[in-house]
């Protein structure tokens, strides 16, 4: 199978870069996230809030930028031994999975926005940069919307967590030399 990995499969230098980065901010964010949502109102939490929200906001961009990435560069396709030695199930787990993980890397940080805006909380990148609200400030509508970001961030952890117990198990039961395809290194 090794042979297998060249370059019609691997993925290109941009989208690793893209899918590491994303990774790791997707991580950092959620962390900080479930750090700071239980502190005691402060100057400090405040701070943590704001800082949240530019983190949620350069994702959102990042997320864009992988997006329009990767509809102009299409996704190497599995290589076919990995595909037969898969029961069906695990295929469209696959690509069911990644269509949710892009979904959630848009629908997370915009209902944060949503949010933040409908509470009249307005994001100022790094304190210089106003963002526009994307909505009216509704302190109702923010009420309904507010377990709609942690609901949509508990899934799309649980989809992170999924995506890397896949990578996990063809790297170290499998053996297929799947995780090579996202790696730097050829």
């Amino acid at each position: 199978m090794e042979s297998e990995l060249n370059a019609t499969i691997r993925y290109n230098t941009v989208s690793i870069i893209l899918h590491w980065v994303l990774g790791i901010a997707l991580v950092a964010i959620f962390c900080f996230g479930v750090y700071m949502a239980d502190l005691p109102f402060s100057p400090a939490r405040l701070k943590l809030f704001n800082w949240h929200k530019w983190a949620g906001f350069s994702i959102l961009v990042l997320s864009v930028l992988r997006l329009l990435w990767r509809l102009s560069h299409p996704a190497p396709a599995l290589p076919e031994k990995m595909v037969q030695a898969m029961p069906g199930w695990q295929v469209k787990a696959h690509h069911a999975t990644h269509l949710a993980l892009y979904a959630l890397f848009l629908i997370v940080p915009l209902v944060g926005w949503a949010y933040s805006s409908a509470a009249g909380f307005p994001i100022v990148l790094f304190g210089q940069i106003p963002v526009p609200d994307l909505l009216a400030v509704d302190k109702e509508l923010a009420v309904l919307i507010k377990p709609w970001h942690q609901i949509s961030a508990y899934t799309l952890a649980a989809l992170v967590l999924l995506h890397v117990a896949a990578a996990l198990k063809h790297q170290l039961i499998d053996r297929d030399g799947l995780l090579k395809r996202m790696s730097l290194r050829g």
